[in-house]
């Protein structure tokens, strides 16, 4: 993958798990889980589907002591970063970071007392957990109602500062920050403001922002000129969908912006009467058969000679429309021809092959790299 020409906004670095984010990090791509916390099983499974379609941290609910006690379940059962949801109740933040957990998602301004707030940083800072500061325009407390009349960008980052100077009153500094709206300029504008007055990592994302078509659009749209900007170190794609669907979205997002390499970069024609194999069908059938691969690597499926050859030779297999037989292409290299008749499995195989290529030479440059290191 090419070099974004991004210059990202300069950040502090915090860890959830094992991820880092902020810093130099790569952004990481995060959902949450929409099952019963307390259906241990469900929960569990839905977080694993999360964690297999790439996801770097995955988010739970826990709205009880109930839910605390399947999350210290869930926890035992998955390996991948979890962050719990908690508001107003101390005592489950307490909890959980007692099973396990790798962030908090608590606004310190909503849990009460100072002493209160106290004993969750305590044991966040004993225990290593970062914190996320979350404002969403649907929640604003009523004083911030009442001063601005409804919600906007300005009422978005005075109720995040509020929340990061309690956490600065007790000296506490590993936490991100998120200022969501369904709103794609309330959020935008929000997300600018507050990039210029604190350091902390940014969690980005378009609140509720509708169904999966919808939401992908708005969420596009919006995290796309935020992080053209360079703002933005971790990402939510907040879809009424299956969970697995916003990181997919997620992915995709980055991937055109050439912020995050995740699996096959596809690049299609929209196909036209110059086509000479379905355009359409093949790339439906390779996105769902492929959806496993990680290995980061462009694939191109154009479905005439007109267009064909340039997009091919620029990457790792392309395939190209021909008469009487279509044209593969290997590393931007014509390699050999294929008929229309069950092609689609033969597009498959080569680009699996590729794919344990472009990985085994990954491996190799990594263990180059140790072995210069360590002379």
């Amino acid at each position: 993958m090419k070099e974004s020409p991004i210059k990202r906004r300069v950040s502090r670095q915090i860890h959830v798990g094992s991820v880092p984010v902020g810093g130099d990090a790569p952004i990481s791509v995060q959902s949450m889980t929409n099952t019963e916390t307390c259906d241990v099983d469900a929960t569990v499974a839905q977080v694993q589907a999360i964690a297999d379609a790439g996801a770097d941290i995955v988010r739970i609910s826990v709205p009880s002591m109930d839910a605390a006690e399947a999350f210290r379940a869930i926890r035992a059962r998955v390996t991948v970063p979890l962050v719990a949801d908690i508001h107003f109740d101390h005592k489950i933040a307490l909890k959980v970071a007692e099973y396990g957990v790798d962030c908090l998602r608590i606004n310190p301004g909503n849990i009460g007392r100072d002493d209160k707030v106290r004993e969750v940083i305590d044991s966040a800072r004993d225990k290593g957990i970062p914190i996320r500061i979350g404002v969403n325009a649907g929640s604003l407390g009523k004083e911030l109602q009442r001063k601005y009349g409804e919600p906007c960008a300005e009422a978005l980052v005075e109720s995040a500062l509020h929340h990061v100077d309690i956490l600065d009153k007790f000296n506490y500094q590993d936490f991100k920050v998120s200022v969501k709206a369904s709103d794609v300029f309330m959020a935008v504008e929000a997300y600018r403001l507050l990039a210029k007055q604190i350091e902390q990592p940014l969690h980005l994302g378009i609140t509720e922002a509708g169904g999966l078509r919808g939401g992908t659009v708005k969420s596009s749209v919006g995290l796309g000129m935020l992080l053209m900007d360079g703002i933005g170190d971790t990402i939510r794609i907040s879809l009424a969908a299956d969970p697995v669907e916003e990181v997919k979205v997620g992915f995709d997002i980055l991937k055109s912006l050439k912020l995050r390499a995740n699996g096959i970069n596809f690049i299609a024609c929209p196909s036209c009467s110059r086509q000479n194999f379905d355009v359409i069908g093949t790339m439906n059938s390779l996105e769902q058969r492929l959806e496993d691969i990680r290995t980061p690597m462009d694939v191109a499926v154009i479905g005439c000679i007109v267009n064909g050859p340039g997009e091919a030779r620029e990457a790792d297999v392309g395939l190209t429309g021909a008469t009487p037989n279509n044209l593969i292409y290997i590393a931007g290299e014509p390699d050999h021809k294929v008929s229309n008749q069950d092609f689609i499995d033969h597009l498959e195989q080569v680009i699996r092959e590729k794919a344990r290529a472009l990985e085994a030479e990954r491996a190799r440059q990594e263990q180059n790299l140790i072995s210069k290191t360590s002379a």
